[in-house]
């Protein structure tokens, strides 16, 4: 794949500079999310949260914030492994929680995953991941019940723009600090707050089966895709003015189609309207109305 743009490497390291328009103040950022956690969770009536730490920069990035808005006795951490999990996960996982000084609990969910493929034998790696997501999120909402804690999301905008995730798995929660920032600014942040250097610089991962690789699943590097979502995301850029950059027009087609044909992922069901005001239509009253 060749986008020969001034800033553009399929290759890119995480030592490389950062695309320049990506590049964030991490203290102002780390101050919005920050209150953003608290002033969500807050003014809905709770005080914790809950979350799935997977060992990887997303979660461990939410957890700091997490930690930071609320107070470490207020998250709690949900490590949830598969079978064929990869072993560093957990251990990256509990330097997290370690180094945070948050609660967390351990979920082994491969007796239920298993129990349902056993009726289905031939399912595929996609579908098997897919379960594990949902079976995740429901253990978090079990967890958030239990706790009165909300369910806060660890999806960065990439992934969202892309639909990268499962839809009432990992894609859910009740808010999400992480869904604005790009892949290559989650780094960044992660870095600036002190999430584990080992974490940080880790090969991408759902680890959702052995020797899974998200830039390989996606057949991209995140730094270099990252630079096209801001271009035409952000930035509004035609195909044309793309070119113009140096992404290679195939490449730009299919992210466009990705970006598009995910849009059902990123928004609440469609309601078939009969009404005057219709939920989520004409009535969009905020949670906090009537205070």
């Amino acid at each position: 794949m060749n986008c020969g743009g001034p800033y553009m490497s399929a290759h890119a390291s995480l030592t490389e500079p950062v695309f320049p328009p990506l590049a964030i103040n991490p203290d102002l950022v780390r101050k919005i999310l920050v209150r953003f956690i608290q002033n969500e969770v807050q003014k809905v009536g709770f005080e914790r949260v809950v979350l799935g730490l997977s060992g990887g920069v997303d979660s461990s990035l939410v957890a700091t914030l997490a930690s930071q808005a609320l107070g470490p006795t207020n998250v709690l951490a949900v490590i949830m492994p598969y079978k064929t999990s990869d072993p560093k996960s957990r251990r990256d996982a509990l330097q997290v929680v370690q180094q945070l000084g948050i609660d967390q609990l351990q979920v082994d969910i491969t007796p239920q995953i298993d129990a349902y493929f056993e009726r289905f034998p031939d399912a595929d790696q996609k579908r098997r991941g897919n379960k594990m997501a949902r079976e995740r999120m429901t253990i978090l909402y079990d967890q958030s019940l239990v706790l009165r804690a909300l369910v806060i999301g660890t999806s960065n905008k990439t992934e969202l723009l892309l639909g990268y995730g499962t839809i009432y798995g990992d894609m859910a929660s009740a808010l999400n600090p992480v869904g604005d920032l790009y892949k290559t600014q989650v780094w960044q942040l992660a870095d600036a707050l002190g999430v584990p250097t080992a974490i940080v610089q880790k090969a991408p991962s759902a680890d959702l089966w052995s020797g899974q690789s998200d830039e390989t699943e996606l057949g991209f590097a995140y730094r270099m895709v990252d630079q096209l979502l801001y271009y035409l995301v952000d930035r509004r850029y035609s195909r044309e003015e793309l070119a113009r950059l140096g992404f290679e027009p195939a490449f730009v087609d299919d992210i466009i189609r990705r970006v598009r044909d995910n849009q059902y992922k990123r928004r609440l069901p469609v309601i078939a309207k009969l009404s005057s005001r219709t939920v989520d239509q004409e009535f969009r009253y905020p949670r906090d109305w009537g205070h």
